[in-house]
C-alpha cells in the first residue's frame, strides 16, 4: 500500500490508523465535510488538431522565415498569414480545386501580399523623404525587429544611466584589485 496516494484526508486517516501520526484537531471536522473532488483525466489529454494544421505546417516548411517573421500574437484579431494560407486552401478545395493546385494559390496570394505590403511601405518611406519628413514606422516589421526596438532603450541606457555607470566603475576597481593581488601572490 503507497502513501503516496490519495488526497489530503485518506493520506492523514492513513497515518492515524498506523498509528504514525497523532489524530490532528480538524480531522474529525473534514471527515463531516470533506473538499471537493475534481475530477482528473482518465488518459493524456488529446492535443487539439484543427482542419487547417496540416497547411500551416506546410506552409512553415516552404516559408520557415515566417515562423520569425510572423508570431502568433494572443491578443490580436488578426489571424497570422499561415493561418490565412491553411484557411484558402481549405476554401479553394471547397470549391473544387485540387490540393496541390489549391497550395500553389494560395502561396501565390500570400507572396503578392507580402510583395504589395514592402512596397506600400516603400511609397510611404518616398512620400516622407519628398516632404522632408521623419518616415513612418514599418507598419509590418519582423518580430525581430520589434523585439529590437523594445531592447534598444536598455541597451543604450548602459552607456548614459549615472547608476549604471557607477556599478561599472566599481566592477572595474573590484577586476583592478583582484589583478593587483593575483600580481603579488605570483611574485612571492
Amino acid at each position: 500500500m503507497s502513501f503516496t496516494k490519495g488526497d489530503l484526508l485518506t493520506k492523514t486517516r492513513k497515518l492515524v490508523n498506523g498509528l504514525a501520526k497523532a489524530k490532528p484537531v480538524w480531522l474529525k471536522a473534514m471527515e463531516k465535510a470533506p473538499p471537493a473532488v475534481f475530477p482528473r483525466a482518465e488518459k493524456k489529454v488529446e492535443r487539439i488538431c484543427l482542419p487547417e494544421d496540416v497547411y500551416i505546417n506546410k506552409f512553415y516548411k516552404k516559408h520557415p522565415e515566417s515562423l520569425h517573421e510572423d508570431p502568433i500574437k494572443i491578443c490580436d484579431f488578426d489571424p497570422t498569414p499561415s493561418r490565412i494560407f491553411g484557411s484558402r486552401v481549405l476554401e479553394l478545395k471547397e470549391q473544387g480545386v485540387s490540393e496541390e493546385e489549391a497550395i500553389d494559390v494560395a502561396d501565390m496570394e500570400y507572396r503578392l501580399q507580402k510583395k504589395t505590403k514592402k512596397k506600400a511601405y516603400k511609397q510611404l518611406k518616398e512620400i516622407a523623404r519628398i516632404r522632408g519628413t521623419k518616415p513612418p514606422p514599418n507598419p509590418y516589421p519582423s518580430a525581430i525587429k520589434e523585439i529590437q526596438a523594445e531592447e534598444k532603450k536598455y541597451v543604450q541606457d548602459r552607456f548614459f544611466n549615472p547608476r549604471i555607470l557607477e556599478i561599472v566603475e566599481k566592477l572595474k576597481e573590484q577586476q583592478d584589485a583582484e589583478m593587483h593581488d593575483r600580481g603579488r601572490s605570483i611574485g612571492m
